[in-house]
């Protein structure tokens, strides 16, 4: 699935494209891949100006003349891209929005994604804080109230909003924690580790236009190259790139979790303690 970095990157490169651009037409090939399902989104989008284009966790906001916005998913295997009209469209192309000569097309072959309408109140509530905006001391404040394995406490889009798979295990390594800590029991300076960790590898994989592990593509087509730097992910029985040590993978929530085991020890770990603020 599409990560902060990802979509990150696919904004950055739908931005100059679209922004200032008049919808001129709307086509969705299911029924479906707009919710609310009844929503009639040709319309609200026909004849408007995108006049913003953020993300919000692993979402695409787009905002419009009118005060609406709308935002995009990627799903598990969502593209968003740019096409000339005339360009063939592809196999499982469930959206095309118009622009002139242009149109941006959101292909899908699983189905996980989506257009989800916002309107002028919602505002994202429903998710954590931005990891790259986070402070220590609200990571810290965050974790002290999950007894869960820290992999999947990162992973809860409520705590932290953006990260996924690839990036809390590379984020792990970087901060020499164990995936099955349990998030409570870190102490204040893993956390501080922690949040240095993630911030340091999101914005590496931003400046590398993200990771290509199957379908991931930016608005322009072109795939990233930042899974060529993954020092855990993916990379099970390969030696580690800091002591040689085979990396070890194992099921955690559901998902592969990689990890060094002599770069991330488990260990007791103490109470968190908030007297320093980060």
């Amino acid at each position: 699935m599409p990560e902060l970095p990802e979509v990150q990157t696919v904004v950055n490169t739908l931005s100059p494209r679209l922004l200032g651009r008049t919808i001129c037409g709307v086509d969705h090939a299911r029924r479906e891949v707009v919710r609310p399902c009844d929503f009639n989104l040709a319309g609200a989008l026909r004849g408007r100006v995108v006049t913003g284009l953020t993300r919000r966790g692993k979402r695409i906001v787009f905002a419009l003349d009118d005060g609406n916005r709308f935002y995009i998913h990627l799903g598990m295997s969502g593209r968003l891209t740019v096409e000339r009209d005339d360009a063939p469209v592809q196999p499982h192309t469930h959206l095309i929005v118009t622009l002139g000569p242009q149109q941006l097309r959101f292909v899908d072959p699983r189905r996980f994604g989506g257009v989800f309408w916002m309107g002028k109140d919602s505002d994202g509530a429903d998710m954590g804080p931005e990891p790259l905006g986070l402070r220590v001391h609200q990571l810290a404040e965050r974790l002290s109230k999950t007894t869960r394995a820290i992999k999947n406490a990162l992973l809860d889009q409520t705590l932290v909003a953006g990260l996924g798979n690839i990036y809390v295990d590379e984020s792990l390594f970087a901060a020499g924690i164990h995936p099955l800590a349990p998030a409570d029991k870190l102490s204040l300076e893993d956390v501080r580790r922690l949040n240095r960790a993630i911030k340091v590898t999101l914005r590496r994989a931003i400046r590398h236009r993200g990771s290509t592990l199957r379908d991931y593509v930016d608005a322009d087509g072109e795939a990233g190259g930042f899974q060529l730097l993954h020092r855990v992910y993916g990379r099970e029985s390969q030696p580690c790139r800091a002591c040689q040590t085979p990396i070890q993978r194992i099921v955690l929530g559901g998902r592969s979790t990689h990890f060094c085991p002599k770069c991330q020890k488990e260990k007791k770990r103490g109470l968190l303690r908030f007297a320093c603020r980060g």
